[in-house]
């Protein structure tokens, strides 16, 4: 049986950026991939709005407001390096009511602070930019951009077979077991041995961490997040990037408009519980991660804080128009007819017992084992930084925990 330096559980754009860092670091590992669908990419990363974030919304100091900086720079790079179609093509977060303005100049303050080049701005300039978009004030961000983050994986799968790496696919981890110094990752396939390492699960991530025998404190509840496409003939209507000055009172960010990198716009999302984590068609359920979600109390106690919105939310899910209402608030020539239905999505949360969402990228460290156990938006865009993290954590085998 063959033994691995590093093997890395999960082939979404962090589990293949930390494969790429650990060989670009040390080429001579022998590093295996294990991934549980046929194709890299199959579920958050392949589901991304592809969006290169410039890390204007994240406290400071946050790692994610230090790995979105860097990593949105490192992966620009490895788009050029790699000529994968991307572009710089900016983005504006609109105030369309003078109660939030205070928040835009937060989140204005945030960027400052976060060394994020943006600059407010008045209707008028916002017209120039947006002419369809309703707004009295916006943030202009001119470094955001786009891309598709699924030609990023299928380039990254490339570069590490090139390199000597094991892909293999259609492989589940059942479990992991630590014995003479290694880990044993068994699947039905057949069963792994690895000196180290590192899971990228995903939505699923905390039973990634407790099969490692750690207990990240959190449980993974899934959120759908749907989507509308506009027609070809509407997509005029958005030139980039349109955003909305989230609603404090909401733990999600709202409807928006993104023009993506193949020249269609989608429009959304809402925020919805999904009934299972993998579970992307509107009636399809997973009866055992449903019961998981309804039953835990951090869930809970989300929903009873945050119900009267999240009505909201799930009434958008069934009416077309309340969801073309929302979208109006930023772009009021939006119609009905111009909508078509897009793929929805699905973000794996990290949540507290307590109700509260864990924020920030949280990567648990122990002797053998690197659990990525949440890695929400902008993980793609900083993938390759905090996969440059997780390599250094791994090489220099510093036992570490970061939340």
């Amino acid at each position: 049986m063959t033994q691995y330096d590093v093997a890395v559980v999960g082939a979404g754009v962090v589990g293949l950026a930390t494969a790429f860092k650990l060989l670009e670091r040390e080429p001579s590992l022998k590093v295996l991939v294990l991934e549980k669908e046929v194709k890299v990419g199959a579920h958050q990363t392949g589901h991304n709005s592809g969006v290169l974030h410039s890390g204007i919304y994240y406290q400071p100091g946050s790692l994610k407001a230090e790995n979105c900086r860097l990593g949105r720079l490192s992966m620009i790079e490895f788009c050029k390096t790699e000529a994968i179609p991307h572009e710089i093509c900016g983005k504006v977060i609109v105030a369309v009511s003078e109660g939030e303005l205070p928040l835009l100049d937060t989140i204005f303050q945030r960027g400052q602070a976060n060394g994020v080049r943006c600059e407010l701005i008045d209707a008028a300039a916002l017209a120039e930019l947006e002419p369809h978009a309703a707004g009295i004030r916006a943030i202009h961000v001119p470094d955001a951009g786009i891309v598709d983050f699924k030609v990023v994986c299928r380039r990254l799968a490339e570069r590490l077979t090139t390199a000597g790496a094991t892909l293999v696919y259609e492989t589940a981890v059942a479990d992991m077991a630590e014995r003479d110094g290694a880990i044993v990752l068994r699947t039905k396939r057949a069963d792994y041995v690895a000196k180290k390492v590192v899971t990228c699960g995903g939505l699923q991530s905390d039973r990634l961490a407790r099969m490692s025998g750690m207990d990240p404190g959190m449980k993974i509840v899934p959120f759908k997040g749907e989507y509308y496409e506009l027609e070809p003939q509407a997509a005029k209507l958005v030139k980039n990037l349109i955003y909305p000055v989230p609603d404090p009172a909401f733990p999600f960010l709202g409807v928006h408009f993104t023009r993506m990198i193949g020249g269609h716009v989608e429009c959304g999302p809402n925020a919805i519980l999904a009934f299972g984590r993998e579970c992307y068609g509107k009636f399809e359920v997973a009866p055992r991660d449903l019961f998981e979600s309804l039953t835990y109390p951090g869930f809970l106690k989300l929903a009873a804080k945050y119900w009267r919105v999240g009505a909201g939310e799930f009434w958008r899910s069934f009416s077309k128009a309340a969801f073309v209402r929302a979208l109006r608030r930023l772009v009021p020539a939006v119609q009905g007819p111009q909508l078509k239905v897009a793929p929805a999505g699905i973000r794996a949360q990290a949540l507290m017992v307590n109700g509260k969402l864990v924020d920030d990228f949280l990567i648990l460290e122990g002797e053998r084992v690197i659990n990525v156990c949440n890695a929400p938006s902008p993980a793609a865009t900083s993938s390759l930084n905090i996969g440059r993290y997780i390599a250094e954590r791994v090489l220099d085998r510093r036992p570490r925990a970061e939340a």
